[in-house]
């Protein structure tokens, strides 16, 4: 049985208001949430980037569903650090909490002034940083490590009865392969041709065990027209592919970039319709070939209406499918 998600976008919501945001979502219905994890947004728009760790505690503490997030250990969190935030996460709330650990964007990491490595490096990087993290959780003692990163006698004092899960995200068939070798499950996102697919297939392919999951854009409004405003003024800046994406540092870099994106371009990364039965089936279709969870986010700043509407006329047609 799928499992249906709300995606909490940090990037393009205060935490106050995504706070309720998220407990709405479970009022009307999810099954869980996801949050993504940013310093910077994609666009001035967009305007905000709550720190999603702080965030977690609060969500966790108010709903009783499972909620998970992003994070991207290697340069902006040590992932001693990392470590140790996600165990003590667990450890409040069982079996509540999952990691998906991600190889960064320029936008988020170049605050610490620290070189930024091509993409191959990155993904070494983050194996290696997994492990650490992996090691921490089932509680060893790492006296020394040296690699791209440095870890000096680190021992977790509280931790979960059992480890969290470190899922993967990935994006690539290339990064999903790679995730197959140290993830506990996979999480990607909807995009042009279908390519998730080819994503979801690359892992189980190369051994990948675990849940896959699967974030999907999408715009909603009472009119067609509506929609489409919402999601050319908040998606545009999200709609390019590496490297572009991973390599521009500011949200005015991403807002010149999108100067000139069309609405037919932003129509090929984010589901837009006035139609619930639309929604429906697109979100049926992406699950069927074989993604355990899938996470709406309805890239509109305004999320009451759609959670509404969600629970009302979605949610139920998906869970009754």
């Amino acid at each position: 049985m799928t499992i249906y998600g709300f995606h909490a976008s940090q990037e393009q919501i205060a935490p106050s208001q995504l706070l309720r945001d998220v407990q709405h979502a479970e009022t009307v219905g999810f099954q869980a949430a996801m949050s993504s994890d940013h310093f910077m947004p994609w666009s001035h728009r967009q305007g905000h980037s709550g720190f999603t760790l702080s965030w977690l505690g609060a969500a966790l503490a108010t709903t009783e569903f499972p909620i998970g997030s992003v994070i991207a250990p290697g340069q902006r969190y040590h992932p001693a650090i990392v470590a140790q935030a996600t165990a003590t996460l667990g450890e409040m709330f069982p079996g509540r909490y999952w990691a998906a650990l991600g190889a960064g964007q320029a936008m988020n990491e170049h605050v610490t002034g620290e070189l930024w490595m091509d993409k191959e490096t990155r993904r070494r990087r983050l194996a290696e940083c997994a492990d650490i993290i992996s090691r921490l959780h089932r509680g060893e003692r790492i006296i020394s490590h040296r690699g791209f990163v440095s870890v000096d006698d680190a021992y977790l004092y509280d931790r979960p009865a059992e480890p969290i899960p470190l899922y993967a995200t990935c994006i690539t068939p290339e990064a999903a392969r790679l995730a197959a070798t140290w993830a506990h499950g996979m999480i990607t996102l909807n995009q042009p041709d279908d390519v998730q697919n080819e994503v979801l297939s690359a892992y189980r392919e190369a051994g990948g065990e675990g849940p896959a999951m699967l974030q999907v854009h999408l715009s909603w409004a009472e009119t067609r027209e509506r929609a489409e405003a919402i999601a050319h003024d908040q998606w545009r800046t999200n709609t390019f592919g590496a490297p572009l994406d991973q390599d521009l540092p500011t949200p005015e870099h991403f807002d010149s970039a999108a100067a000139e994106v069309s609405l037919e371009t932003v129509a090929k990364a984010v589901w837009i319709s006035a139609e619930p039965g639309q929604l429906t089936d697109w979100i049926a279709a992406a699950a069927e070939p074989g993604f355990d969870q899938v996470y709406l986010h309805h890239v509109g700043q305004e999320q009451q209406d759609w959670l509404d509407l969600a629970g009302k006329a979605i949610l139920p047609e998906l869970k009754g499918a």
